[in-house]
């Protein structure tokens, strides 16, 4: 139920969330199949009136992704939040929220999560595996309800199997698309 659009193309009258990002040096602007099957996820796990944290929020697409369902249901309290490392994804973002009308539901922030960050009713982060699997014990502490990971590919599917299960998490949910997966646990 995603839409994701540059600013310049006109899109139809919808009932869809219609996210638009300008494509530029940013991560996150819809195409790549990780995010797909984030949006994919939050459509299906992220419910209005939960808190999120985006760790790694490139171009701010999930985050807003999340805004947009909590603004449908008309709640637009800020319990989104989006940290990047790259201050310029942080900026990129924050262009972007306020191009999708949700920039008072956000905070956006300069920096990864730590043991000071406050914990969210869901954690998405979609990055790589080899910044996921040292952050996984935190990222799972963070996440009062629901983590969603992705960035990673088919062929290191088993290695966050294992590291999921040494956190004991025997059963994550794994949807692929190409040579991509998104794992969810709750």
């Amino acid at each position: 139920n995603f839409i994701v659009s540059p600013p310049w193309e006109k899109v139809e009258e919808t009932d869809k969330y219609i996210i638009w990002i300008e494509p530029n040096m940013a991560f996150g602007t819809g195409t790549h199949d990780t995010t797909q099957l984030c949006l994919r996820a939050i459509e299906k796990h992220f419910h209005p009136g939960q808190s999120l944290l985006d760790v790694g929020t490139g171009t701010g697409i999930l985050a807003i992704g999340a805004a947009r369902i909590k603004a449908a249901a008309g709640i637009r309290e800020n319990y989104i939040r989006g940290c990047d490392t790259d201050i310029a994804s942080i900026d990129i973002a924050k262009e972007n929220a306020a191009r999708n009308d949700v920039a008072e539901m956000m905070q956006l922030f300069v920096g990864s999560i730590d043991g000071e960050t406050a914990p969210a009713d869901f954690v998405s982060a979609n990055l790589t595996i080899d910044v996921i699997l040292p952050l996984l014990p935190l990222l799972i502490d963070k996440s009062k309800e629901t983590l969603l990971m992705s960035g990673i590919l088919c062929e290191q599917e088993s290695q966050i199997v294992e590291a999921l299960a040494e956190n004991g998490f025997n059963q994550p949910e794994i949807e692929r698309s190409g040579e991509w997966i998104s794992v969810v646990i709750k």
